[in-house]
């Protein structure tokens, strides 16, 4: 890791007089870019962060997932070292940071507030870093000109950043982070304040740009959207504590537990008994209904209460229980509510043998489809790997 640096604290203060870069010793090289140990930030009556261990590979993109309160900032801000964990260690590039201050750390960080000069231009914001760590002023031109280029501002470094679009300060923040070449890039929600459209392009602006540069990057966000598009890796915290680490699809496709399953997706949830189960294969009686689903973890045993998972675009539905013959459940009930929402339509349906559920149900394709209106009655069906059952 290259220690020296980091001439900005949490909300862009200038730190100018910090001595530059500092030759450390370091171990050899790893393929791991930042190991977090057991690490916890403990305070009275709370912890906000409780056990948390994992790696990150070199190169990768991970986002860190979580409603409010989740201790997922705290995560970032003990990684960035604006906290000091009451417990367990971080290492960045095989060196132990505990007791490397945050503008030491070879890190660029974008927060939602940018943190931007205000009254200097967009080269001038990008060039600060460089002039902090001193590097010689002849290169600076023609880095910061690079770093513009790349997040697609070249031929706008003139301008001040009140004269620049939302989108563009977001640019303008990016390159200002990458432009020293840090070992590390974390990202604060900087995207939380952004229009939706904004948002989705900044999304992918992001992605490219760490691609192209293979720069490790750990992003926080409560929008789920934006942690599958974005990660090689998602963690998902609750309550201080990660409840999966894992790939985009093998978190939304297999997630670890009801909380994962609630929180990434739609997803309607079904509380039973289990009639039987083996091979991972659930029989499961909800209400007046038995429907059949596959196990989260090994077997279930015969009596045990469960909760099942059935995501709203896996349900088909139809007018008749012939259209879902080749379906394993097949189920009736009455249209509460329908959402027009552009893309796709929300059904809301009321099942006749589950009192008091009502399922989310996708129609991605309104146009080719007969839509069906509220009060309307309908089948829908799912097979048993759409039904995801978990113990209680």
């Amino acid at each position: 890791m290259r220690l020296g640096g980091g001439e900005f604290g949490e909300d862009g203060v200038s730190m100018a007089g910090v001595p530059g870069p500092v030759p450390v010793s370091r171990e050899a090289a790893t393929d791991v870019a930042v190991s977090v140990r057991r690490v916890e930030m403990a305070y009275p009556g709370l912890k906000a962060v409780d056990d948390v261990s994992f790696e990150l590979a070199t190169g990768a993109f991970l986002t860190i997932l979580g409603p409010s309160g989740s201790g997922k900032t705290t995560l970032l801000r003990m990684i960035a070292g604006f906290q000091t964990p009451t417990a367990g260690d971080i290492f960045i590039a095989g060196e132990p940071v505990r007791a490397v201050p945050p503008y030491r750390r070879s890190i660029g960080m974008v927060f939602q507030r940018l943190a931007l000069f205000p009254h200097l231009s967009a080269a001038a914001n990008v060039a600060f870093p460089l002039r902090m760590r001193r590097f010689d002023a002849r290169t600076i031109p023609e880095r910061v000109e690079r770093y513009l280029e790349l997040v697609r501002l070249g031929g706008l470094g003139n301008r001040r950043i009140h004269e620049l679009s939302g989108g563009q300060q977001q640019r303008v923040a990016i390159a200002r982070a990458l432009v020293f070449e840090p070992d590390l890039l974390l990202l604060d929600e900087p995207l939380a304040s952004l229009d939706r459209k904004l948002r989705e392009e900044m999304q992918l602006e992001f992605r490219r740009i760490q691609r192209e540069l293979g720069v490790t990057t750990i992003n926080v966000t409560h929008d789920q959207r934006e942690a599958l598009i974005m990660s090689d890796e998602i963690i998902v915290m609750d309550k201080g504590r990660v409840q999966q680490m894992g790939r985009p699809t093998v978190t939304y496709r297999a997630p670890a537990n009801p909380f994962v399953a609630g929180f990434i997706g739609v997803t309607n949830f079904l509380s039973g008994k289990v009639h039987g189960c083996g091979d991972g294969r659930v029989t499961l009686g909800v209400g007046d209904m038995v429907t059949t689903g596959h196990a989260a973890a090994g077997n279930l045993p015969a009596g045990a209460l469960a909760d099942a998972a059935l995501r709203a675009e896996q349900i088909r539905i139809a007018a008749s229980a012939e259209a879902l013959a080749g379906l394993a459940t097949v189920a009736p009930g009455t249209v509460a509510d329908v959402i027009f929402e552009g893309e796709r339509v929300v059904y809301e349906v009321r099942l006749d043998q589950i009192s008091g559920v009502t399922l989310r149900v996708f129609d991605h394709d309104p146009a080719e489809h007969a839509g069906f209106a509220a009060g309307a009655r309908v089948f829908l069906g799912w097979n048993p790997r759409d039904l995801l059952v978990f113990a209680r």
